[in-house]
């Protein structure tokens, strides 16, 4: 039994590593770029952020985020670590329940993944686009430029459109649309916020541990407290991919309140600054507390001239403690697919069967990964979901059912 997978990502190659168990089954993995997993060389920063261990049915989405029980269930955090650990690359657990090689290097996670490839019944055919699969009489026919591969059960496996220059295509939607198969609108996840205030540039590149409320039309619509990035651009960092699913979409006036000490109430700050030596000029006030130049941002924004501190006034300085506290900068839009880590939106669900990763409406075709309907939250989540639904596609595949 020939089986074809298409995509050697994540997901593509777990499917590969677990239909090629049946030692009868000879798998073909087609990869469009040179390489295998040169997404996943990116994730994380390059670290790869593989798996969380607080990964279940809850912090997935989509139409119907409960299509991911079955998957992870076969295959939770515990079982895929050990999967890994088989493989051998070792791990480390952060306190956050993220999950990184021990090395801190992605490399080592694909590397590992290329060398378990080397089988003798999988076949890699890297720099191959595959541009149109057929029905047969019994399978399916599999064309690239250079050849066409007759395959008794074909995995779709090719990712999503967020981050198009390391790989994110559109190829998967498409093939699965000449089957019958739709897709919901598509959107960016896990991506960076734009702002048109005008300050942002002032403080590009510097980094503040914060708590972030994403609001819409002053309602919240997310919130998370981490590391926030400003950019020339607007807002990034972890903090901000946690709240950004879905982030000016649908309308409405959009902004973010950002919490510059969440661990600090306004009372405990206000007696910090009303303690500051008074000859020091206002600009310095926040100086020891935040970043040197957030803190004058800040200091300015509350509407602070320059002059010695002792001349403060209460009101000015509870003005101050608000804009640490309570500071909003308007929101315009996300950045783009070329940014996005995640893609929010693909192939609809409903039309699979979540016990195996099967189409309903075309026996002998399956998806699994990004290309699906389901995207995760910030840590890992996405990565957990790849593993979990390609080795449930490549196992199911692999059972010779023909």
């Amino acid at each position: 039994m020939v089986i074809g997978i298409i995509g050697g990502g994540a997901s593509g190659m777990a499917a590969a590593l677990e239909a090629s168990k049946n030692p009868n089954v000879q798998v073909v993995l087609f990869e469009r770029q040179a390489r295998l997993g040169k997404k996943l060389l990116a994730t994380g920063n390059g670290r790869c952020n593989l798996s969380n261990t607080n990964a279940g049915k809850t912090g997935y989405h989509g139409q119907d985020p409960d299509f991911v029980s079955n998957a992870l269930e076969q295959m939770p955090p515990e079982v895929t670590l050990g999967w890994f650990a088989d493989m051998g690359l070792l791990t480390v657990t952060e306190s956050t329940g993220r999950v990184y090689p021990y090395s801190d290097q992605a490399n080592s996670v694909v590397d590992i993944l290329r060398f378990a490839l080397e089988k003798p019944n999988i076949r890699l055919c890297l720099g191959a686009e595959v541009g149109k699969i057929s029905k047969a009489d019994r399978g399916f026919s599999v064309s690239t430029d250079a050849e066409t591969v007759f395959c008794d059960k074909v995995i779709i496996a090719c990712g999503g459109l967020a981050g198009t220059k390391l790989g994110g295509t559109m190829a998967g939607y498409k093939l699965l649309s000449k089957f019958g198969h739709k897709s919901t609108k598509l959107r960016p996840a896990l991506v960076q916020l734009k702002t048109a205030w005008p300050g942002v540039t002032s403080l590009k590149g510097v980094r503040a541990n914060c708590h972030v409320q994403i609001l819409r039309d002053g309602k919240l619509h997310s919130e998370s407290t981490g590391e926030l990035q400003f950019t020339d651009y607007g807002l990034s960092g972890p903090v901000i991919f946690e709240t950004s699913r879905d982030a000016c979409f649908g309308g409405g006036i959009w902004t973010a309140k950002l919490d510059f000490l969440p661990q600090w109430d306004e009372k405990r700050l206000l007696s910090a600054l009303s303690s500051r030596p008074g000859n020091l000029g206002s600009e310095d006030l926040l100086t020891g507390i935040l970043h040197n130049r957030l803190g004058r941002v800040l200091t300015k924004a509350a509407g602070i001239g320059q002059c010695p501190i002792e001349e403060l006034s209460a009101d000015e300085l509870t003005g101050v403690c608000a804009a640490v506290k309570a500071f909003e900068i308007s929101l315009t839009e996300p950045m783009g697919m070329d940014s996005a880590q995640v893609t929010a939106g693909g192939v609809m669900t409903a039309d699979f069967d979540p016990a195996t990763m099967e189409s309903r409406l075309v026996p002998g075709l399956y998806a699994c990964g990004e290309v699906l309907d389901i995207d995760g939250d910030c840590g890992g989540y996405n990565l957990q979901w790849a593993w979990s639904s390609g080795c449930l596609a490549g196992r199911s595949a692999g059972k010779e059912t023909l």
